[in-house]
């Protein structure tokens, strides 16, 4: 039986990647050491750290003036690092669209130096739209807007990103990092957790502009952006094979064409299950046309028992992690670079015989 992974993380990886990976696994280039086993101080792994910061770059069109930085803690350290960095005894806005959201706006209020204001927020409806965010909601003098330009377990995602005049936009990527066509420029900050569409878990990315290093005082050196800048995410020891891994995919995006040839072959996986969905008279999408994610997309009976009949049956059939997030039930298939279009269409074919074995018209 063909198992399809929709996972929304750990999430799928390339085929081909895992297997470059297990092939080098015992002996990396001949040195006898599995990459794993590999000093972070070595020449081998010097040169693979540099490799996967040169073909993010490429891939990203990542501008000269912003660091590159390969470090631990997941995307929700970030929650705590950016306030700390860049917003002490000022104000920080934030955009509420969903569960990430509201915890990285609790992780800066914890901060009780730090004035937190959310310029907008989806919370009413239940997180089913991107909020129009306009230039005259921005405070110029805040030290950031922050956002999320996807949201995993909702499923919406920013189509377009809010001018914000001189604030830098801090940006959680996670969920659709490599998966976009947005501009680094447009960014102060963009960070993610690697294990949706770079690697796998324990990397998180982060990209920032060189003028927002050094702003406020940091006594954990940890936590300190200019400390790991520096350090050329060195300081410590950071997490090797995750960036071996993550720099396998990297090449793999570039030998694929880039970014916008994964880009339009994720928007044709997840146009074909909008259109299923949209044709069903079963399944329905809980989040507005405007605002849908191309990555994570929920969809639901309106049947709580008959949601759980579908889940269960799909797993049977092969379907692993098609349950939605505990925090809103239904259905949810994360289509990262990595998932094939053959899955998308496994998935369309089960739902409509589904639909006509359970009084779908």
């Amino acid at each position: 039986m063909t198992v399809y992974n929709f996972s929304a993380g750990p999430a799928v990886l390339p085929t081909p990647v895992l297997k470059q990976a297990q092939s080098e696994f015992m002996d990396y280039k001949g040195s006898g050491m599995s990459v794993m086993e590999l000093s972070h101080r070595s020449s081998l792994f010097d040169a693979i750290i540099k490799d996967a910061e040169k073909r993010l770059r490429e891939l990203m069109n990542i501008p000269n003036n912003y660091h590159v930085l390969f470090l631990q803690g997941g995307a929700s350290l970030q929650f705590t690092m950016v306030p700390l960095n860049l917003a002490q005894n000022k104000k920080a806005l934030y955009v509420n669209t969903g569960s990430w959201s509201k915890k990285a706006i609790a992780a800066a209020k914890a901060l009780d130096n730090i004035e937190v204001e959310v310029i907008a927020s989806s919370a009413a409806d239940n997180f089913s739209y991107i909020p129009t965010i306009t230039p005259d909601m921005i405070d110029q003098d805040a030290a950031y807007l922050h956002i999320t330009t996807n949201n995993t377990i909702v499923g919406t995602a920013f189509q377009n990103i809010p001018d914000a005049g001189n604030v830098p936009i801090v940006a959680d990527m996670s969920s659709n990092i490599l998966a976009n066509d947005y501009n680094v420029a447009d960014f102060g900050i963009i960070y993610a957790g690697a294990q949706k569409n770079i690697g796998p878990a324990g990397l998180t990315v982060v990209i920032i502009r060189d003028d927002l290093l050094g702003l406020c005082e940091v006594k954990e050196p940890m936590l300190d952006y200019k400390v790991q800048a520096n350090a050329h995410s060195l300081y410590n020891t950071p997490p090797t094979f995750a960036i071996y891994m993550a720099q396998l995919v990297f090449k793999w995006l570039q030998d694929l064409g880039g970014l916008p040839e994964i880009l339009q072959q994720d928007q044709e996986k997840a146009q074909l299950l909008y259109d299923a969905i949209e044709k069903s008279h079963l399944f329905t999408s809980p989040v507005h046309p405007d605002s849908r994610s191309i990555t994570n997309i929920p969809f639901v009976t309106g049947d709580e028992e008959l949601d759980q009949k579908f889940n269960a049956e799909a797993l049977a059939a092969g379907f692993e992690n098609l349950k939605g997030h505990r925090s809103v039930g239904g259905m949810r298939a994360s289509l990262y670079n990595a998932f094939p279009k053959e899955g998308v269409e496994a998935l369309v074919a089960f739902m409509e015989k589904f639909e006509k074995e359970n009084g779908g018209a």
